[in-house]
């Protein structure tokens, strides 16, 4: 199985920073007269060529699968895939931001047109405007035995998708604070603590709205699974006093992981997927989720309306949740797997690293990690134009 290369990925996946482009899109395409952009559940379906055509086309981000060590355009779990049904997947790596994919994607599904996309993969605040927007199929489990048996418990019931009927977690992973321990010289433990004096102008957070936020409500003792926006706005308080007084030297997006190793900053908001791989580099680097909590995320497929191939899109999605495969894509992406069986398959491996990866709690979180783990309520789109609004203009400051 391939090494893990998790910093190679993040470039603008998870931390891009988003202004109101997609909300816009919206609003102007109401404005010239097109219909409503909701499509109710019986009209999301298109005729379904799966039986005839053995094939689907699957869009997901760079470097986001796992990959051949001779040839990086083999990916061994979708050859199996192929071998095992004869299914083809025509797989594109195009989605390089969630905003701009939406702003993509947007006409063709509020124009009730087919996006020539049969599975996408986006971050999950993403899947809640397209689940609220009724943009997403909801799946057939009948045909998903290996969803219904593996997914975790801890990612089955979001708020965005109660039952998770339209979406299924790709990969998963924590946003938590990654530290230099010898350089900084103490533990960190909580939120409170990169506000410590030593630490400032040496601080980092997430220019993003929906990456940074419940890591910040929860360093001040918010429930996050149902967070209000006088919590918002409390934590805004406090990070428009620390911009002030200079205490946080930037926002960032994946540049955080190289300020960390130069050592321009010695602690800032940070990924479970790039400890890993900045823990590899240097052993000082240390990730924690704080005593008060960190949040769980993940990247979710979903079936787009008028899918072609949707039948055979849902093959592919269980294919993934089979514990063999996920142990497999688990190794080369080293992110939190959502399919806790494949720990199992792991820990048998032969492969000394491999094997550890069992043992890896930014993989496969303990009951203690765990414990300290919530999945926040998303932004709604009511929301989001205020809130987002008000992070922009701190982040500009």
């Amino acid at each position: 199985m391939p090494a893990p290369t998790p910093s190679r990925r993040r470039v603008t996946r998870r931390a891009a920073l988003r202004g109101l482009g997609a909300a816009g899109l919206l609003s102007a395409l109401a404005g010239c007269g097109v219909p409503s952009a909701y499509v109710p559940e019986d009209r999301r379906a298109g005729a379904d060529r799966s039986a005839r055509e053995r094939s689907l086309a699957f869009a997901n981000w760079p470097m986001y699968i796992d990959t051949d060590a001779e040839d990086e355009e083999r990916r061994p779990t979708l050859e199996a895939f192929t071998e095992r049904t004869g299914i083809e997947v025509r797989y594109t790596e195009e989605i390089n931001d969630n905003d701009e994919f939406f702003g993509k994607v947007g006409p063709a599904l509020m124009n009730r047109q087919d996006t020539g996309h049969d599975l996408v993969v986006v971050s999950d605040w993403m899947a809640a405007r397209f689940v609220r927007l009724g943009w997403a199929q909801a799946m057939d489990r009948a045909r998903q035995p290996h969803v219904a048996a593996h997914l975790d418990p801890q990612l089955r019931s979001p708020a965005f998708d109660a039952g998770r009927l339209h979406t299924v977690p790709w990969q998963s992973g924590i946003t938590g604070i990654a530290y230099n321990r010898r350089a900084l010289g103490r533990e960190i433990r909580s939120v409170a603590d990169l506000w410590h004096p030593d630490l400032a102008g040496r601080v980092t957070l997430f220019s993003g709205l929906d990456e940074s936020f419940a890591l910040l409500m929860q360093g001040n003792g918010v429930d996050v699974t149902r967070w209000t926006e006088a919590d918002f706005h409390r934590m805004c308080d406090r990070v428009e006093e620390l911009v002030r007084r200079r205490h946080i030297r930037r926002f960032t997006g994946n540049d955080y992981t190289s300020d960390l190793g130069k050592g321009d900053v010695l602690a800032c908001q940070a990924y479970s997927g790039d400890a890993v791989q900045l823990q590899a580099d240097n052993p000082d680097i240390e990730f924690v989720v704080p005593e008060e909590g960190g949040e769980l995320w993940a990247e979710s497929l979903l079936v787009p309306n008028l899918a072609r191939h949707k039948a055979n899109a849902e093959a592919l999605v269980d294919h993934y949740y089979v514990p063999e495969v996920a142990a497999e894509l688990a190794a080369a992406v080293a992110y939190v797997c959502p399919v806790p069986a494949a720990r199992e398959v792991l820990a048998a491996s032969p492969d000394r690293e491999t094997a550890e990866l069992a043992e890896n709690p930014l993989v496969f979180p303990d009951d203690a990690m765990r414990g300290r783990l919530a999945v926040a309520r998303d932004v709604t789109a009511a929301e989001r134009r205020t809130l987002a609004g008000r992070w922009n203009a701190l982040v500009g400051m």
